[in-house]
């Protein structure tokens, strides 16, 4: 059921319209800077000028890394909650999972292909803490592209020495790392981690949460 769910949500991502009454609920909800962030991702949704993968990749990943870094505590009041993108950009700032989905789904949305993403869990070795970023793979042997919100430009995995990979996850499976690497064997559905299944069905709703900050 749960990975019915999923496949239902993504499914119905990659046909989104952001409509004149869903701006209208972002404006009343957030105030009109938000609903012209919602309106601008909008815009992003529906170009169909990036010739492939890579200039996506790109153009996502800038869109979103100009958005406000906010620990949850302080956003949301929660140790830890995973936004809807509306939710993001509504608010106007997120942590480092926020970034991830945002950027995962609208990759999603734009035909990027679920087998080539990956939303990671690491440890920023810098920071002593856990973090989030995305990982795309062309091939499944690929050495991983990373988009992250600590780095603007998106590097080879194996340039960033400062992130130790813990476990990876997308719409269809659950793995985890081995050594640096990303690890090819599942290890089970993504619907296992809760919170992935809880995002996803509030993205079928409009009843966002308002930030603390």
């Amino acid at each position: 059921m749960l990975a019915a769910v999923s496949a239902l949500v993504l499914a119905k991502l990659e046909l989104l319209v952001i409509s004149d009454e869903l701006l209208a609920r972002v404006e009343q909800t957030y105030g009109v800077p938000a609903r012209v962030r919602v309106d601008d991702w909008a815009q992003l949704l529906a170009r169909t000028d990036l010739a492939d993968d890579m200039d996506k990749l790109e153009t996502v990943n800038r869109f979103f890394n100009k958005m406000r870094f906010v620990d949850d505590i302080k956003h949301w009041g929660e140790n830890d909650y995973w936004a809807t993108p509306i939710e993001f950009l509504g608010s106007n700032g997120g942590d480092c999972e926020d970034f991830s989905i945002a950027k995962y789904f609208t990759l999603r949305h734009l035909g990027v292909p679920e087998e080539r993403l990956r939303m990671v869990y690491v440890k920023a070795l810098k920071l002593n803490q856990a973090h989030m970023v995305v990982a795309y793979l062309e091939t499944p042997d690929a050495e991983p592209l990373v988009l992250d919100n600590l780095v603007p430009t998106i590097r080879r995995a194996g340039l960033r020495r400062d992130l130790q990979p813990v476990y990876s996850f997308n719409g269809d499976g659950l793995w985890l790392a081995k050594e640096r690497g990303l690890g090819k064997t599942p290890a089970g559905k993504a619907d296992k981690l809760g919170l992935w299944t809880q995002l996803q069905r509030r993205l079928q709703g409009t009843d966002w949460r308002v930030a603390k900050t």
